[in-house]
Protein backbone atom coordinates (compact mmCIF):
# COMPACT_ATOMS: atom_id res chain seq x y z
CA UNK A 1 0.00 0.00 0.00
CA UNK A 2 1.31 3.41 -0.93
CA UNK A 3 -0.17 6.45 0.78
CA UNK A 4 1.17 9.59 -0.86
CA UNK A 5 -0.92 12.26 0.85
CA UNK A 6 -1.73 13.16 4.43
CA UNK A 7 -5.16 11.52 4.14
CA UNK A 8 -5.39 7.89 3.06
CA UNK A 9 -8.61 5.85 2.67
CA UNK A 10 -6.89 2.82 4.15
CA UNK A 11 -4.86 4.11 7.08
CA UNK A 12 -6.23 7.54 7.92
CA UNK A 13 -7.45 8.45 11.40
CA UNK A 14 -10.37 10.31 9.84
CA UNK A 15 -13.21 9.42 7.49
CA UNK A 16 -12.55 10.29 3.87
CA UNK A 17 -15.34 11.17 1.40
CA UNK A 18 -15.26 9.07 -1.78
CA UNK A 19 -17.66 8.40 -4.66
CA UNK A 20 -19.11 4.96 -5.33
CA UNK A 21 -18.29 3.89 -8.89
CA UNK A 22 -19.66 0.35 -8.88
CA UNK A 23 -21.07 -2.12 -6.37
CA UNK A 24 -19.26 -5.46 -6.27
CA UNK A 25 -20.05 -8.85 -4.73
CA UNK A 26 -19.59 -9.61 -1.04
CA UNK A 27 -20.62 -6.12 0.22
CA UNK A 28 -17.74 -4.40 -1.56
CA UNK A 29 -17.66 -1.33 -3.80
CA UNK A 30 -15.21 0.24 -6.20
CA UNK A 31 -14.81 3.89 -5.21
CA UNK A 32 -13.13 6.96 -6.66
CA UNK A 33 -10.95 8.68 -4.08
CA UNK A 34 -10.08 11.63 -6.29
CA UNK A 35 -6.54 10.25 -6.55
CA UNK A 36 -7.44 6.81 -7.86
CA UNK A 37 -9.77 3.91 -7.30
CA UNK A 38 -9.95 1.49 -4.40
CA UNK A 39 -12.18 -1.34 -3.23
CA UNK A 40 -13.86 -0.78 0.15
CA UNK A 41 -16.47 -2.56 2.25
CA UNK A 42 -20.03 -1.20 2.16
CA UNK A 43 -21.44 -3.82 4.53
CA UNK A 44 -22.56 -1.20 7.09
CA UNK A 45 -24.36 1.19 4.69
CA UNK A 46 -26.97 1.13 1.94
CA UNK A 47 -25.44 2.83 -1.07
CA UNK A 48 -25.55 2.92 -4.85
CA UNK A 49 -23.28 4.13 -7.65
CA UNK A 50 -22.87 7.91 -7.60
CA UNK A 51 -23.30 8.22 -3.83
CA UNK A 52 -20.69 9.93 -1.71
CA UNK A 53 -19.72 7.80 1.27
CA UNK A 54 -17.41 8.35 4.21
CA UNK A 55 -14.74 5.66 4.49
CA UNK A 56 -12.51 4.87 7.45
CA UNK A 57 -10.02 1.99 7.33
CA UNK A 58 -11.55 0.66 4.08
CA UNK A 59 -15.03 0.49 5.69
CA UNK A 60 -17.87 2.77 4.60
CA UNK A 61 -19.36 4.25 7.76
CA UNK A 62 -21.92 6.71 6.36
CA UNK A 63 -23.64 7.88 3.20
CA UNK A 64 -23.49 11.64 2.68
CA UNK A 65 -27.00 12.82 1.88
CA UNK A 66 -27.89 16.23 0.51
CA UNK A 67 -29.42 18.47 3.16
CA UNK A 68 -32.58 20.14 1.89
CA UNK A 69 -33.83 23.33 3.47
Amino acid sequence: MNCHDETCVTCSDEAVPVTVVRLLEADLALVDTGRGREVVSVALVETEPGDTILVHAKEAIAVVREVRQ
